[in-house]
C-alpha cells in the first residue's frame, strides 16, 4: 500500500480532500478551490485550483482525468489527458479544463471537477541500438491493423 500525504491551502479549509466515491473507485475525485464561479463558455479552457498540494512515494505519478459525467452532460474534459502529475512536483494540483459543449458552464467552488488516478512508474533504463529487433506488424501504425 502506498501513502499520500495531501496539505491544504490557506483558505480551502472546506474543500473536500481527494475522495474515491465508491469503494472500487480507481479515481479520486478532485474539488473546484475557485474563489467564485468561474464560467466556461463553449470552446474556452482555464486552469482550476484544487486547494491542495500533495507529496508521494517517488515510484508513483497521479494522472488527471476527466469526469465521465461532466463529459457526458455538459461536454467539459480536461486538457492534455491524462495529465500527469509527477513524485516530486510540490505545487498547487490544477486541472486544466475546456467545454467542448453548445453552453456556457459555471464552475462552483467544491463542485466536482475531474478525478485523480494512481500509476506506478516502473524503473526504466535507455538503450541504443544500430537494429531493433524484427516484428510481424513491423513500422505499420494509423490504422494498419484494421479499421
Amino acid at each position: 500500500m502506498y501513502q499520500v500525504l495531501f496539505k491544504r491551502l490557506p483558505g480551502n479549509e472546506e474543500i473536500q480532500l481527494p475522495v474515491r466515491m465508491s469503494e472500487l473507485a480507481a479515481g479520486f475525485d478532485l474539488h473546484a478551490a475557485v474563489a467564485e464561479p468561474v464560467s466556461l463558455s463553449p470552446g474556452e479552457r482555464k486552469l482550476i485550483p484544487t486547494g491542495f498540494c500533495m507529496a508521494m512515494p517517488s515510484d508513483l505519478e497521479a494522472q488527471i482525468r476527466p469526469r465521465s459525467g461532466l463529459a457526458y452532460k455538459h461536454g467539459i474534459t480536461c486538457l492534455n489527458s491524462p495529465g500527469t502529475i509527477d513524485a516530486d512536483y510540490r505545487g498547487e494540483v490544477k486541472v486544466l479544463l475546456i467545454n467542448l459543449g453548445q453552453e456556457t458552464f459555471t464552475i462552483e467552488r467544491g463542485e466536482r471537477i475531474a478525478q485523480m488516478v494512481f500509476q506506478t512508474v516502473p524503473s526504466i533504463t535507455i538503450g541504443e541500438v544500430d537494429e531493433l529487433p524484427e516484428t510481424i506488424r513491423g513500422a505499420g501504425g494509423f490504422g494498419h491493423t484494421g479499421v
